[in-house]
């Protein structure tokens, strides 16, 4: 297989898909590397099926191009790859293994490996129970099994806990993370969930009408909307040299009028003394904290 220098399993360039007049893929740029659960958040209609179904095969692009395992030639990478797109599409009068045996016929998987497969997804126990009779969450975790045979070394989930009660989500949620971490799978994930998502997510990209707008690491997005020291004052310029030399390795931001203090813990009472001691002027100081889902919705274009 044709390899690249980097460590994507997923990369795209400038992918782009329109239909007639309409661009729902503008130019998108993503990267997923090898263990990652990225975390792929857009509203309704920004693009995230879409863009999954190109790295899948079942739409074509208009423009760019699509790495995959650093891969041009896609065919044989696919058979890498698990997928669930919008619902499973079941046989409902059949069982679970029942199920299982027809899609991995479709995929040439070895059957010896169906009641494994059904075990870890917490179905090894329904026996002759027909799928029509399941739950939706029992559901999602059988299309997660199909999408399972062949040992793939990464999934493409759309929307895998859409319509599940708390129970369900977190049966999913736990199942994603052992696949994860007992077996290295690296998972592409969509959702509109952003806090279930935050439990699992490594990385995230933000989509919104078609465009990616930002992949940020997990523990970055964290440091950016951490805890922080909100100061008002007439002398921000002035302040922020007397932090700096208080704490170091702070993140300082300033205004006309305040100023942000983030990457330390600091005392506010120690802080505006040594500000009075400078002779700066203090308003006010506050802690605050930058809120993650005001962080996804600012760069999807704000509330629906």
């Amino acid at each position: 297989m044709e390899t690249s220098q980097n460590h994507w399993v997923i990369e795209t360039s400038n992918l782009t898909k329109t239909y007639g007049s309409k661009t729902v893929l503008d130019h998108v740029n993503m990267h997923v590397a090898q263990g990652d659960i990225y975390g792929f958040i857009g509203k309704n209609g920004a693009g995230k099926t879409t863009l999954m179904k190109l790295l899948l095969g079942m739409s074509q692009p208009t423009q760019g191009t699509i790495r995959l395992f650093g891969a041009t030639k896609l065919t044989q990478a696919r058979h890498q790859i698990g997928s669930l797109i919008e619902e499973p599409a079941l046989y409902k009068g059949c069982t679970a293994a029942e199920n299982l045996r027809r899609f991995a016929l479709l995929a040439n998987a070895d059957a010896s490996e169906i009641d494994s497969i059904l075990r870890f997804v917490g179905l090894g126990d329904v026996g002759k129970k027909k799928v029509g009779k399941f739950s939706l969450g029992m559901k999602q975790r059988l299309g997660i099994a199909i999408a399972m045979l062949g040992h793939p070394d990464m999934l493409i989930l759309d929307e895998p806990i859409n319509g599940l009660d708390p129970e369900g989500i977190k049966e999913i949620r736990d199942l994603l993370l052992r696949l994860n971490r007992e077996q290295g799978v690296t998972i592409l994930v969509s959702s509109h969930l952003l806090d279930e998502l935050a439990k699992i997510t490594t990385r995230y990209g933000i989509i919104n009408q078609g465009r990616l707008v930002e992949e940020i690491a997990a523990d970055e997005l964290m440091k950016q909307c951490q805890q922080k020291l909100h100061i008002v004052t007439d002398q921000p310029a002035v302040a922020a040299k007397v932090i700096k030399k208080l704490a170091p390795k702070a993140k300082i931001s300033a205004n006309e009028n305040s100023l942000d203090v983030a990457g330390e813990k600091l005392e506010s009472s120690k802080v505006n003394t040594e500000l009075v001691k400078a002779g700066i002027n203090v308003e006010s100081i506050t802690f605050a904290t930058d809120n993650m889902e005001d962080y996804f919705i600012q760069r999807m274009g704000g509330r629906a």
